[in-house]
């Protein structure tokens, strides 16, 4: 082939990509969410996802298939549609705490998605009943190593940020605390404002109505430094905890792997605008949300370094999983 010739064909190859890119969607798009309907990460989501009807001409419909630590969505998305008219809402445990913590999983991280970016970043609290002894951080652990064994604390499966993030801060602070596990996350926080549990880690979204209605205390936040939210919420390290202790989490938006550029980068771009609307903005705060605006190299770096976190966790904890 003469160079002419090849120049030609990338030229075409080019035009068919970009054309390709503005005619897209060219049907409703499905984006599918392990989150139940009402969660904070859906509620995002699902305002993403007007946006970008809105934007597009076609409707953005919202699949909730919660269940099966999110195997059940991840199976959905894999038998749907693979030119981007089906997308995924992925949690931060998916891609970098899964991989490590299970011994077969139903999917393969790197090669089921092309993870596009993340929606938000989120940071938990240390709760407690209201009515607890406990004002700080440190009386808590004061408490555990008072009593090796006896205090529990609880979560929603095995594997989640909540139970990883509980395991470290007994790493870290040498302490031994059971894990009790709940079936949804409304019966968890029930159990920490009835005193069945001594704590439990969460966010503004999830233990935010107990908070609100005056049955569970933020003794602390697991973040480099107060939510502007909540200012009068102490980091775990102004509350006599470890230094440096973070527990995050995040959700991202992922695409089937092999979508051409010019697809991936429009959704990209597109959800990016709808994330920077005020009222999403505004929604963000109040659920205790921060932005979290990588590039996506950027991003798949973070993740790299966020699994490797994970598995010396998840290895310090012994937590393993057929």
């Amino acid at each position: 082939m003469s160079k002419k010739s090849a120049g030609f064909l990338a030229l075409a190859l080019l035009v068919a990509l970009n054309a390709h890119a503005q005619t897209f969607p060219s049907k409703p798009v499905r984006i599918i969410t392990p989150f139940p309907v009402g969660s904070g990460p859906e509620g995002v989501a699902r305002m993403v996802a007007d946006k970008l009807s809105r934007a597009w001409g076609q409707p953005v419909v919202i699949e909730n298939r919660p269940g099966g630590n999110g195997f059940i969505a991840i199976d959905a998305f894999k038998r749907g549609a693979t030119d981007g008219h089906d997308l995924i809402q992925l949690d931060n445990v998916h891609l970098t705490a899964y991989p490590h913590l299970f011994k077969k999983l139903p999917y393969d991280p790197k090669n089921n998605f092309d993870t596009l970016l993340p929606l938000f970043k989120t940071y938990f609290f240390f709760t407690t009943a209201s009515n607890s002894k406990y004002q700080s951080v440190k009386d808590l652990i004061a408490d555990a190593k008072a009593n090796p064994g006896k205090l529990n604390y609880g979560s929603w499966s095995v594997g989640n940020p909540v139970h990883l993030g509980s395991a470290l801060f007994d790493s870290v602070t040498g302490i031994d605390t059971q894990h009790v596990v709940y079936k949804e996350t409304s019966q968890l926080y029930t159990g920490v404002a009835t005193g069945e549990l001594a704590y439990a880690l969460g966010t503004s979204a999830t233990a935010g109505p107990l908070y609100r209605a005056g049955k569970l205390k933020y003794l602390a936040i697991a973040a480099p430094r107060r939510l502007a939210a909540f200012k009068d919420v102490p980091t775990v390290t102004e509350a006599g905890g470890p230094a440096n202790f973070e527990v995050g989490g995040w959700t991202a938006i992922a695409a089937p792997r092999g979508l051409p550029a010019t697809v991936a980068d429009k959704i990209q771009r597109d959800i990016e605008k709808a994330l920077a609307e005020p009222d999403v903005r505004e929604k963000f705060i109040s659920f205790g949300y921060e932005s979290f605006t990588p590039t996506r190299e950027q991003f798949n770096q973070y993740i790299q370094a966020e699994s490797a976190r994970q598995a010396a966790v998840i290895l310090r904890s012994k937590a393993a999983l057929d």
